[in-house]
C-alpha cells in the first residue's frame, strides 16, 4: 500500500491522539493552534482515508477474567482455504488477532483464555475442526509493554 500523504497538522494530531486517545478534540486544536472544527473535519478525512481504523478500549486481561495469552501458528491443511479459515476465526472471541505471514505458518494468531484448560478446548473444540494439519503455541507470560506505531511528524 502506498503511503498516504499526511502533512504535519495531520500527524501532529495522530500523535497526540496516540498518547492518549480520550484527549478532546478542542484541547488538541488549541495544542495545535486551529479550530476545533479543523480537528474535527481532519479526523472525518483520516476516517475516511482509512489511516484511522476505529477507536477501542485496551483491557487488562487478567483483570476480566483471562489469564492465559497464546500465540498460535496454523498449519492448514489446505492453505487456499485461508479465507474461509480467517471467517470461522472472527467468530471466536477468544482470537483477537490473526495474520497471514511469511516464513513457516500459514497463518499466526494471538487469543486469550481464562486459564489453560480453557485453552486446550478452544484449540480442540473450535481451533482443530478449522481443518489444521497442526499448531505451534507459544504462551506469554506477561506483557511487557504495548504501544502504538510511532507517529512523526516534520517539525
Amino acid at each position: 500500500m502506498a503511503r498516504l500523504q499526511l502533512d504535519n497538522l495531520d500527524m501532529k494530531i495522530l500523535g497526540l491522539l496516540a498518547d492518549n486517545a480520550r484527549k478532546p478534540f478542542l484541547e488538541i486544536a488549541r495544542e495545535c493552534g486551529v479550530s476545533g472544527a479543523a480537528v474535527h473535519q481532519r479526523m472525518a478525512k483520516l476516517q475516511s482515508m482509512g489511516v484511522v481504523k476505529g477507536y477501542q478500549m485496551l483491557l487488562d486481561p487478567a483483570a476480566v477474567g483471562y489469564e492465559t495469552c497464546a500465540y498460535m501458528g496454523f498449519f492448514l491443511k489446505d492453505p487456499s482455504r485461508f479465507d474461509e479459515v480467517v471467517k470461522e476465526l472472527e467468530k471466536i472471541p477468544e482470537v483477537v488477532e490473526c495474520h497471514f505471514t511469511t516464513g513457516q505458518y500459514d497463518m499466526f494468531i494471538k487469543l486469550f483464555a481464562r486459564n489453560n484448560d480453557h485453552l486446550l478446548s478452544v484449540i480442540h473444540d473450535r481451533l482443530q475442526p478449522l481443518g489444521l494439519a497442526r499448531t505451534e503455541s507459544t504462551i506469554s507470560f506477561k506483557q511487557v509493554f504495548n504501544r502504538s506505531v510511532p507517529i512523526y511528524s516534520e517539525n
